[in-house]
Parts: structure tokens; C-alpha cells; sequence
């Protein structure tokens, strides 16, 4: 589907930037990349701002739609472009119970490995200079991560995807938040081990690590 690039996505160097930039590598989309990092400044210009007010990456926009369409958060720009430019790689459900299947693992990865353990620990461990320390948040932030990967764990016995359908923005959602784990000394579940490492070897997984994460 690379052709003329309509669609541009800033941000680079996070989990975050990661799932969109490779949800559109799997898409096969042509995208103009602006890897600008979460915490150089660079999303506290003025022409940034008016792009997205949060001051937050990522951020897409889309000239494809009359006036250009502007969409936040990794999430819902992931699930956008899989809507508005699916092809077979990304299983795109077509009934409410699969939409709700997919949407629950996409949550839990956003909400419980995401929000509420990885990114706590960032903000009271590598951020500490910014939200201050706190050495017993962080112990019980990975107290609770652990608990939630054992879930992952179970689910992801004898499983290839996340999915019965196959590979979908739930293995993108959960890969980034397993390897952002990793990266803090967390180690996974023999299945979770496996898994991560299949994903690792998808052709679009490595492609958008090095636009990601440029140098």
C-alpha cells in the first residue's frame, strides 16, 4: 500500500511511539516521521501544541480527510489506521464479541502493564527528578506487574497471538508493554519469552524499531 505519504506521526523513543509507528509498518503505509522524544522540549513548541494541546507524543495526522485529521493517543491512532487502511496482516474484527475480545486485551495492556505499573515506575524511578522518588510505589508497582504477567502467562500457553484470529493491535499493545518489562529487569514466563521473541522476528516489528529509535 507505500505510496504518495498522506499521513505524518510524531514522536519517537517511547513503547508508545512504537505501537503506531508499527501498526503502520504492518499497514505498509507511506508516513512522513517527525521523531521528536517525549522529553527534549521538543513537544512544548508553539507548532506542536497547536497540533495536539496535551503536548504529548505520539501524535498523527492524517491529509487523506478534508482539513486533516489529527488523532492522539497510541491507541486510538493505532486502531484508527487499522480501520481506515486494513489489509491482512491486522486482523480487523467484524463482530461486536470479537471487537470486545480484542478491545480487552487492548485495554489491559494500556491500563494495568502500561499505566498503571510501567509507567509509574518511570515517573517515581527514572523520572524521579520530575515527580519525585519513591522506592515503595515502585516495589509495588512491579509487585502488581508481576501479577498481571502471570495472567498474561496463562493466556499465552499453546498461543501463537494473542487472538484465535491472528496477529492484531492486541500483540502490539502487549509485545510493547512485554518488552518495556524486560527492559526494567522483569523476567517473563517462559511462554511470554517465546512469544515476545516471534514477535521480535516479524519483518514490520523490525522495521519500526529503527525508525523508533533512531541511532
Amino acid at each position: 500500500m507505500r505510496g504518495i505519504s498522506q499521513i505524518e506521526i510524531w514522536g519517537a523513543h517511547t513503547a508508545r511511539t512504537m505501537r503506531v509507528i508499527w501498526t503502520a509498518e504492518e499497514l505498509e503505509l507511506a508516513y512522513s516521521h517527525h521523531p521528536i522524544g517525549p522529553r527534549t522540549g521538543e513537544t512544548q513548541t508553539r507548532a506542536f501544541s497547536e497540533l495536539n494541546p496535551k503536548q504529548k507524543i505520539p501524535c498523527l495526522i492524517d491529509h487523506s480527510i478534508s482539513g486533516g485529521l489529527i488523532v492522539t493517543e497510541s491507541l486510538a491512532i493505532s486502531r484508527y489506521l487499522i480501520t481506515a487502511y486494513a489489509n491482512d496482516e491486522l486482523f480487523l474484527a467484524a463482530k461486536p464479541a470479537e471487537a470486545a475480545i480484542e478491545d480487552e486485551w487492548c485495554t489491559f495492556a494500556l491500563s494495568e502493564l502500561d499505566e498503571t505499573s510501567l509507567y509509574v515506575i518511570r515517573r517515581h524511578r527514572d523520572l524521579a527528578h520530575v515527580y519525585g522518588g519513591s522506592a515503595s510505589v515502585v516495589e509495588a508497582c512491579f509487585e502488581y506487574l508481576e501479577r498481571q504477567l502471570k495472567v498474561v502467562e496463562a493466556h499465552l500457553k499453546e498461543r501463537e497471538f494473542v487472538l484465535d484470529r491472528g496477529f492484531s493491535l492486541a500483540d502490539i499493545m502487549l509485545t510493547t508493554c512485554l518488552i518495556w518489562a524486560v527492559n526494567y529487569g522483569v523476567t517473563l514466563g517462559v511462554c511470554s519469552s517465546a512469544y515476545v521473541s516471534q514477535m521480535k522476528l516479524r519483518e514490520s516489528y523490525k522495521r519500526a524499531r529503527r525508525v523508533n529509535y533512531p541511532g
